[in-house]
């Protein structure tokens, strides 16, 4: 993918899988992402957003490292957490990174004997890793990535609270929420949780609060 300054191993994994070209999205926030900025990034599907993820993690934690993870990626349901363990395995078939995932109705216990052996991404379900953290099931001082991804969705369900508790134990970490739509529960969320947070929007035409970083 023509990203500049992507990495080499990431970017042969993309364009084996047929991506080439990146998305508005993907272009216009690619250097904000990799500054390390939390972000709140609205597009509609066609825009990759869950793509966009599972690029910036593989880029940002490269190989495998230590045994906590070092990305949390927030998710609606089982599906979708499938969907991105998929997208992990296609995209990050070029490093050695570990991605596990855990969703409402699987074996609490089966999946802190698995995460305890060592991963680098912990993809799941609100309500799961709520569950988890609150019974030290994975450990958030190594987190570098803490990413929200269909948090209007995630949000209508009332899962604030619960997402709130497992970011507000994390001391420095970038925050990065990816949604349909800005909603005010999508804002509010960010303002409470982000540090001097960037808003970025794809509807079709550009439309950006934040600065135009391509590098």
């Amino acid at each position: 993918m023509k990203l500049k300054k992507i990495n080499p191993n990431l970017s042969q994994s993309l364009e084996e899988a047929g991506l080439i070209e990146p998305t508005e999205l993907q272009k216009e926030t690619f250097g904000a992402i990799k500054s390390g900025a939390d972000l709140v990034l609205a597009a509609g599907q066609e825009e990759g957003k869950t793509t966009t993820i599972v690029i910036h993690v593989i880029q940002r934690l490269e190989k495998a490292f230590q045994e906590s993870p070092r990305a949390l990626i927030i998710v609606q349901d089982k599906a979708k957490m499938l969907e991105v363990m998929e997208m992990f395995k296609v995209y990050g078939n070029h490093t050695d990174l570990r991605i596990y995932g855990v969703h409402d109705k699987g074996d609490i216990d089966y999946d802190k004997n698995q995460i305890s052996l060592g991963i680098d991404v912990l993809v799941g379900t609100p309500v799961r890793l709520g569950e988890m953290f609150s019974s030290a099931g994975f450990d958030v001082n190594q987190l570098k990535m803490f990413i929200l991804d269909d948090a209007d969705e995630i949000l209508k369900l009332r899962h604030d609270t619960r997402i709130a508790r497992i970011s507000d134990s994390i001391a420095k970490t970038q925050r990065l929420f990816f949604t349909d739509a800005i909603t005010e529960r999508v804002e509010s969320l960010a303002d409470r949780l982000m540090t001097e947070p960037l808003f970025y929007e794809f509807d079709g035409e550009e439309e950006d609060e934040g600065e135009d970083e391509t590098e």
